[in-house]
């Protein structure tokens, strides 16, 4: 029961109602569809992960050879996937195990994010220096290059995104986002004259052109924007989304959940789904004001980067603000790997609260006693 007191109920809830959400609206494009039962299951895994993980002593994960083996465990599984993965959507980035299939993409999210605590809760005063910025994103740059390859471009967009976002909450000055900046300048004009495959140039040319291949390469985009218009203010109804319902918009139940549920419950709707992720942010960035170390104040803001940085995208993309890139809504769309290890860090939150920050400055000196 002392357990129960310390989960924050606010937190878990909102990210729940989160994925209620996404299971009506799964159920509402056709009765005999298997996502929104599928989902339920994952959901309830998800819960059950969130109390284990809440209920540990995470204390150990600042030592660095913990970080550096989750670390070295999910580079190695993302570099597994091009010999035994099974391609899934044109991308080799899923362990089929018969019943269901593993995406390692995100649980190396949550290992970077690990790491990129971990080394910054020791390099915070010195983080002007840009050898830090250099050395992080090396790391940031083998998750990247392992996911870019499969090739899964969106997950590697979040990865990018993922990274900067824990750079700036560090730390970083201002004048070095210039050098940022022109960096990924660089590095897009070098993707696209020697990384991009051509479908991935097709998305990019189609969001700059929308509506000059309707039927092709943007049809996806096109039918988005359609959906979330035709919302409204109240949206049609639950079960009356013609653009999921009718199959007119593809991959309703993952990567255009957004658009699904903005076509059925509208701009009111769409702003309390909202809401609830302003919850979710607001109540990590509390637990991260209450950490007993920089390495917990780190690793709570990195996971609110994630879920900030995969909402923004997926939105993005939805509305025709972005190039489609194929990402998920965290806690909404239909997936066991993501659901899993988006309740799985909201649990070891959780777990971070429980140590409080009476003791910070003690605990700053024993971290580092520990590397």
């Amino acid at each position: 029961m002392r357990l129960l007191r310390n989960i924050d109920w606010l937190l878990l809830g909102a990210a729940f109602l989160i994925s209620a959400a996404g299971i009506v609206s799964m159920e509402s494009f056709s009765s005999v569809s298997p996502f929104a039962d599928r989902q339920m299951l994952w959901v309830g895994l998800g819960l059950v992960s969130f109390f284990i993980f809440s209920s540990l002593d995470l204390r150990i994960l600042r030592r660095t050879s913990a970080v550096v083996v989750i670390y070295a465990g999910a580079a190695f599984l993302l570099t597994l996937l091009f010999f035994v993965g099974a391609v899934f959507s044109g991308a080799q980035g899923w362990f089929n195990l018969g019943a269901f299939a593993v995406q390692p993409a995100d649980p190396a999210k949550l290992a970077l994010i690990l790491l990129l605590a971990k080394y910054f809760s020791r390099r915070h005063i010195e983080i002007a220096h840009v050898r830090h910025l250099i050395v992080s994103g090396g790391y940031a740059f083998l998750i990247i290059a392992l996911l870019f390859f499969q090739p899964d471009f969106g997950s590697a967009v979040i990865v990018a995104g993922l990274w900067m976002g824990m750079v700036l909450v560090a730390g970083i000055p201002f004048r070095q986002l210039a050098l940022l900046a022109g960096v990924g300048a660089a590095s897009v004009l070098l993707l696209w004259n020697f990384g991009f495959a051509d479908y991935q140039k097709d998305r990019i040319l189609t969001f700059l052109h929308p509506l000059a291949d309707i039927q092709g390469t943007g049809y996806n985009a096109f039918q988005s924007t359609v959906a979330v218009g035709s919302g409204g203010l109240f949206g049609k109804g639950i079960g009356y989304g013609t653009q999921s319902r009718l199959q007119f918009l593809p991959q309703h139940e993952t990567d255009f959940i957004f658009a699904s549920f903005a076509e059925e419950w509208g701009f009111l709707g769409v702003i309390i789904l909202l809401s609830l992720f302003g919850v979710v942010i607001y109540r990590l960035v509390a637990i991260a004001r209450q950490g007993e170390t920089n390495f917990e104040s780190l690793f709570v803001l990195g996971v609110a980067v994630l879920i900030i940085v995969h909402a923004t995208v997926h939105i993005g993309t939805n509305i025709g603000l972005l190039p489609v890139t194929g990402t998920t809504l965290p806690f909404m769309s239909y997936g066991g790997s993501h659901i899993l290890v988006g309740y799985t860090m909201l649990g070891m939150a959780t777990a971070m609260r429980r140590y409080g920050r009476s003791v910070r400055g003690t605990a700053d000196k024993e971290l580092v006693g520990v590397v």
